[in-house]
């Protein structure tokens, strides 16, 4: 039953994404691209990566759809037909499929024990674990402890591309796009006007941030972490700006503590990592943050995790409130 439901949702993932190269209404394929990365959330649920899931769904049918939709208000809304035909693409796109397809004749079977990939480091974590850090998501263990470094880097990345984001749509400034403190456009005004959006959202708001903020603390027990919480959270902000608009939603989270946040969060990983240095461990070596090794482990990840989800919450609000606060062009 579980494959049949597995090979339903990858057809209907197929559908979707020829559906998305072939409409020419922007619009259309911006609404497919988020049912796109809903399939997909739904996809690594049933293979049981539920963190991956989280992700995909807070971000790839959440985030992304708010900002290809605010990137389509600063464009026309059909796609510039092309009317030559690029065969060297469908040459390209045929002679890669093909590949690829030979290549899963040597794939594992899905859900083999005996696959390399279970053979090499993975039974080591799966051992390691309770001992060392003794929290039952292995997930949460290797990327915020075994694998601390991979996950500084990550934050690191987006905290660079919040930054190159904010400094190009920065540096072209329509004039009506304005600092804090000065009136913002008519367009910034939201759904105010509409009664059933703005009271079943209104609603859903408080909600959606409890559960952001159960998955940011609970990540060592069930599916979650920084990255997940801090989009969930974003969420729930960016829908109160879609209904109250621009200028409430930036009195409530202002510029100011949006950077604070995007560095704050950054500062707070590696402030952990000097820490451990200082008390006579290594970087991001948080068994010396305790008397107990287990407990500074555990107390290392909580922080970790925290600044991840605060980076991450920031970053998406600044990009967000960087399109929509910009002028069409």
């Amino acid at each position: 039953m579980v494959v049949l439901f597995a090979v339903f949702l990858l057809t209907l993932l197929v559908f979707t994404a020829v559906a998305i190269v072939r409409t020419d209404n922007l619009f259309v394929a911006v609404m497919l691209t988020g049912i796109f990365s809903l399939l997909m959330a739904a996809n690594f649920f049933v293979l049981d990566a539920a963190d991956v899931a989280l992700t995909e769904a807070a971000i790839g049918a959440g985030i992304t759809t708010v900002l290809f939709l605010g990137a389509l208000a600063l464009t026309a809304e059909h796609e510039k037909s092309v009317s030559t035909v690029r065969w060297l693409s469908m040459g390209v796109v045929i002679v890669t499929t093909l590949i690829l397809i030979y290549a899963t004749f040597e794939k594992p079977r899905l859900g083999d024990p005996q696959a390399p990939v279970h053979q090499h480091v993975a039974p080591w974590y799966l051992e390691q674990t309770p001992e060392l850090i003794d929290i039952p998501n292995v997930v949460t263990a290797i990327l915020g402890s075994f694998r601390g470094y991979d996950t500084l880097g990550e934050l690191n990345v987006i905290l660079t591309a919040c930054i190159g984001v904010l400094f190009i749509l920065g540096g072209r400034r329509g004039k009506h796009l304005p600092s804090d403190g000065k009136v913002l456009p008519s367009t910034a005004h939201g759904l105010r006007r509409h009664l059933i959006p703005k009271v079943v959202g209104l609603l859903a708001i408080p909600f959606i941030v409890l559960f952001g903020l159960y998955i940011q603390f609970h990540g060592e027990y069930g599916p979650g972490g920084g990255f997940q919480a801090g989009a969930i959270v974003a969420s729930g902000i960016i829908l109160y700006a879609l209904l109250e608009g621009e200028e409430k939603a930036l009195q409530a989270v202002p510029r100011p503590v949006l950077m604070g946040m995007v560095i704050g969060g950054a500062i707070l990983y590696g402030a952990v990592g000097i820490a451990g240095i200082v008390l006579g461990g290594n970087f991001l070596d948080y068994s010396v943050l305790a008397d107990n090794p287990v407990k500074g482990q555990q107390l290392g990840i909580l922080i970790i995790e925290l600044g991840v989800g605060i980076t991450v919450c920031g970053a998406l609000l600044s990009i967000f409130h960087a399109f929509a606060t910009r002028e069409s062009v």
